[in-house]
Order: structure tokens, then C-alpha cells, then sequence
């Protein structure tokens, strides 16, 4: 029997919107504040979603039991299997001692630590989010830093601070086009307005990335090679977003910065080079900042930069929607849960009508991401001269290193799943929702709210999507503006969400400090979410920038 969500089961909206907030707090509590290990912290975290939601919010418990069931074999694929096989490509190049010629290669670009920074969790980060997302970028890059000599802390932080900007067109644009689903709102309109609000991150965030590395004054001395980077990606950003669509926004952003970025780098230096790469002041020895020489031969320095190259164009070629189709063609049972699958009912004022939630997962492993990535991972273990059975002893240890972040991952996604079906998300949004006039402001941060509890913008803009766009219309705002503020409001919440904090952690074997990394980036991302709801408030009242907005809906 079809069960109806329940948005104030206490007849007190403040009192409701406390008790829906526990999974939340126990989670980052455990976390942030406690230390205690992610995995540990993530079952707390779901057994108190459980609890509330069946105890408070009046769920069926089977219905709850399945829901969980649902989100772990979300987590587990395609996420985990990302980060499983990501790791396993890294382990093939690490055994062979070519990911330490990759790391000394990139000396030849540049020795400065900042400049590498730059280059690698922005710009080369940026093309793993727009071909690929969900965590792809972060476990690329926080492993290339890691081997670079970042810390682990680093590493993994200043990863997830790069990996925000390009959030919104993750994927070939799958967030986008998800937003535009649930909305039924223009996708060209709802590309446009987000490529008018983020373009300016995309010149900030560079910058905040360094100043969060190597402090202002570090910051300043390279700030030429910084506005190149930021500036080379918001150009094509919003260009390809406003005249095109947002499939391939960050794919040619990313590779316009990556070609700026370094011809710039091949005729200016900064004064001072850092050659350390802990964000200490710059060493004592060279005044001006040379390339290094790292010491390869062209053909060793190709043999180790082949196995990224592969990753790159094969996850790519994984993101076309033609790829995918034609590979679900081949395999890609849908298994419905039958116990929730339309059995749960959102109902007004989340969304216009009540409507039932879907609950089938599409188990599309083929066309899955970290199918491609594993695909790479073979083909380069070949090419480096690993045999099947050589690959597959590399494989097992690959899978014990990353056991626990796997569990991690999977109950992290059990409890937004919990969240989501049993409707305590749905009674988070309803509370920012009462803003007023300052709802451009407090929609924006519930995106940023959305992407923190669900670990995507995808899940975001599907989650809230349709709150923004009503709660618009009732307040005179332009509903494409709202809902394209869930979007880049929710880019900001990326770098704390669990899921993504635990993907850094594995890649940069930080395990068992997710607490001390959320610690490291969570100033950073409401920040970062507060000034993107200001540019919102100011696209929303204050001329010229209300020229800027997009009014389809209405």
C-alpha cells in the first residue's frame, strides 16, 4: 500500500525540521567533532536516519529497510566502483615506477608547487568532473598531489576545494539535464542562467585555492598564472553553457585552461619558486623558477603519462550518450525494489501534485564509469607489461586497501537514500523555504545543503528541483533562476559531502581522518556557498544584474 510523506509529523515545523536534522548532526558530529572513524560515523549516521524516519516520520520499516538497501547498491555502484578502480590503475603505475616519473615529468612544466596545484586539481581536475564526475576528479588528482609530495591533508582538501566550479556540468552535464527534468523548465534555459552564475567562481575559486595552500601573500606572487587558469575556463564556460547546452561546458573549458595554463607557464615564471610542498614559505635557494630537469627520456616520460592519457580518452568516450546507450543495449538489467518502488508519494508543497517515487536500479555495468576506468586499467597494465594474473594479485590487494571506504561509501548513500525517501530532506528544504524576500539567499544554500546530505548535484537538483521552482513562482521570482541557483549553490557543498571527503581520503591514504579533512574544507565550502547566494540576492533585486536572468516559466 502506497505510503504518503509526512513533512511536520510533530504539527511544529521548527520541532520537525530539529528531529529531521539528527542523521545530519550524528553524522558530521561523528565526524567533525568525535573523530571517529567514516565508516563508523556513516552507520551511526544511518541508524539514526532509520530511527527518525520510521519512529517520528511514521515509514513503514520494511519500506525503510529497503531504502537503504537501494542507496548501498547506489553507493557501491557506480561509486565504489570508480574508486576501487581508479586505485587500481594508480597501484599498476606505482608498482612500475612510473607514476613517480609522471610526478617528475610535470617539473618540466613547472617546479613551483602553486603553479602545479593550479594545473592539476583545477584545470586537469576540471576535465575528469565534466567527462566523468562522481569522484573521478578528486581521486585523480588528490593521487597525483599525494606523489607529488602534498601532504595527505593537502592533498585531499585542496582537491575537493579545486573540484567545485565545475560541479554543475558534471558528467556531460547530467546535473543539468536532470534539473531540467524535474522542473520542466528549457535544459537551454537552465544551461544559460547556471553559466551566469558560476563563471565568476571560476575566476575565484584558483585563486581561493591557492590563498588556501600558500596564504595571500603566496597567492599574490603567481596571481598572472592564476587569472590565466580561471579566466580560460569562465570564458568557454559560459560561452558553450549560453550557446550551445551543458554536455560539453567543462570538457572544453578544462582543456582551453589546461592549454592556457601552460603555454602561459612556457613564457612567464613567478620571482620566487616553492619548491616545498607543504605551503611553508618558499625555500631559500632559486630567486627565479626554471622548469626542472627531470632527468627521463621523452620515450619513459610518454610510457608514463600513457596510462592517464588512456583514462582520459576512454572516459570520455564512456560519457557520450551514444557510448552509453549502445553498452546498455548489451547489458543493463533493471532491478526494481519492489516492496518501494512507487510505493512512497511525495506530496505538495514539495511538488505540485503528489507523485510517486521511483525506485529501480539500473544496473548498467558496462557503461558505468568505473567500467571505462578499469577498461584503461587493463589496457595499461598490458602496455606496462603485467600479466592477467600479475594484474589481478594488484587488483586483490587494491580491493583490500579500499574495503572499509567501500562500506563507507555504501552506508553514506543509505543514509541520503533514508533521507530522501522517507521525507526528512524534503522537511530540511521546507524550512529554508521560508525566507521571504531573502529566499534567493536561503535557496541557494539549500542546494548547498542538498549536495552535503546526497553527495551530488545530480541527486540535488532531482531532490529539491522542483521546491525551488514552485516556491519561486509563489514568491515572484524567476523559477529558472531559482532552481539554477540549487544547482550552483549545491556546486559548493561537493567539497564537504561525505561520499566525496571519503574519495579524497582512499585516494590519498588519509583513511581514517574524513573527520580532520571535512574539518579542513567546511569553512571553505559555506563561504564559498554564501557568496554564491549573495551573486543569487543580487541577480534576484539589484539592477544590471537582474538583466542577467533567464524568466521561462513563468
Amino acid at each position: 500500500m502506497p505510503w504518503s510523506q509526512i513533512y511536520d509529523p510533530l504539527g511544529n515545523p521548527w520541532l520537525s525540521t530539529l528531529l529531521a536534522a539528527i542523521p545530519v548532526l550524528v553524522l558530521l558530529g561523528g565526524l567533525g567533532f568525535f573523530h571517529m572513524k567514516a565508516h563508523v560515523a556513516a552507520l551511526l549516521g544511518l541508524a539514526s536516519a532509520l530511527g527518525v524516519a520510521v519512529l517520528v516520520f511514521g515509514m513503514p520499516a520494511g519500506m525503510a529497510g529497503e531504502t537503504a538497501l537501494f542507496g548501498a547498491a547506489y553507493g557501491l555502484f557506480p561509486i565504489g566502483w570508480i574508486v576501487l578502480n581508479i586505485i587500481f590503475l594508480y597501484k599498476l603505475t606505482e608498482e612500475r615506477g612510473l607514476f613517480k616519473v609522471l610526478q617528475e615529468s610535470i617539473t618540466g612544466i613547472t617546479v613551483d608547487r602553486r603553479l602545479q596545484l593550479l594545473l592539476i586539481a583545477f584545470s586537469f581536475g576540471a576535465f575528469f568532473e565534466g567527462a566523468a564526475g562522481f569522484g573521478t576528479p578528486v581521486a585523480v588528482t588528490g593521487a597525483i598531489l599525494i606523489g607529488l609530495g602534498f601532504s595527505p591533508l593537502a592533498a585531499s582538501g585542496l582537491s575537493l576545494i579545486a573540484n567545485t566550479a565545475p560541479v554543475a556540468y558534471g558528467a556531460l552535464g547530467t546535473p543539468v539535464i536532470a534539473l531540467a527534468g524535474v522542473t520542466q523548465l528549457p535544459l537551454e534555459d537552465l544551461s544559460a542562467m547556471i553559466g551566469r552564475q558560476l563563471p565568476f567562481f571560476s575566476v575565484l575559486v584558483p585563486f581561493w585555492l591557492i590563498v588556501a595552500f600558500a596564504g595571500f601573500r603566496g597567492m599574490v606572487q603567481i596571481w598572472p598564472a592564476i587569472l590565466v587558469a580561471g579566466v580560460s575556463f569562465a570564458i568557454p564556460q559560459f560561452l558553450v553553457s549560453n550557446y550551445h547546452g551543458p554536455w560539453l561546458v567543462d570538457v572544453v573549458a578544462a582543456i582551453v585552461s589546461i592549454l592556457c595554463l601552460t603555454a602561459f607557464l612556457k613564457v612567464w615564471r613567478p620571482a620566487q619558486v616553492w619548491t616545498s610542498p607543504h605551503g611553508a614559505a618558499p625555500d631559500a635557494a632559486p630567486a627565479v623558477a626554471a622548469p626542472g630537469n627531470h632527468g627521463h627520456d621523452t620515450g619513459l616520460v610518454m610510457r608514463a603519462w600513457a596510462p592517464w592519457l588512456i583514462l582520459s580518452v576512454l572516459v570520455f568516450l564512456w560519457g557520450i550518450p551514444q557510448v552509453k546507450a549502445a553498452l546498455d543495449g548489451i547489458f543493463a538489467p533493471s532491478i526494481p525494489f519492489e516492496g518501494l518502488d512507487r510505493m512512497v508519494q511525495r506530496v505538495p508543497p514539495v511538488v505540485a501534485a503528489p507523485t510517486p517515487e521511483a525506485a529501480i536500479f539500473k544496473f548498467n555495468l558496462l557503461s558505468m564509469t568505473g567500467t571505462g576506468i578499469l577498461v584503461s586499467a587493463i589496457i595499461a597494465g598490458l602496455l606496462m607489461g603485467f600479466s592477467p594474473l600479475g594484474m589481478l594479485r594488484v587488483y586483490g590487494r587494491t580491493l583490500y586497501t579500499v574495503r572499509f571506504s567501500l562500506l563507507t561509501i555504501a552506508a553514506m548513500l543509505s543514509l541520503g537514500y533514508t533521507t530522501r525517501y522517507s521525507g526528512l530532506d524534503a522537511t530540511l528544504g521546507l524550512a529554508f523555504a521560508q525566507a521571504g524576500f531573502l529566499y534567493p539567499f536561503f535557496g541557494t544554500l539549500l542546494g548547498w545543503l542538498g549536495v552535503a546530505l546526497t553527495g551530488s548535484d545530480t541527486a540535488s537538483n532531482v531532490l529539491f528541483g522542483s521546491l525551488q521552482r514552485i516556491s519561486a513562482e509563489q514568491l515572484g521570482l524567476s523559477p529558472t533562476l531559482m532552481a539554477a541557483a540549487n544547482s550552483s549553490g549545491g556546486v559548493m557543498g561537493k567539497m564537504i559531502d561525505a561520499q566525496s571527503i571519503v574519495v579524497a581520503a582512499t585516494a590519498t591514504g588519509f583513511t581514517n581522518q574524513e573527520g580532520t579533512i571535512l574539518r579542513y574544507v567546511f569553512i571553505h565550502s559555506i563561504a564559498l556557498a554564501c557568496l554564491v547566494g549573495l551573486v543569487v540576492m543580487l541577480q534576484a533585486y539589484v539592477p544590471p544584474f537582474t538583466d542577467m536572468v533567464i524568466h521561462s516559466g513563468h
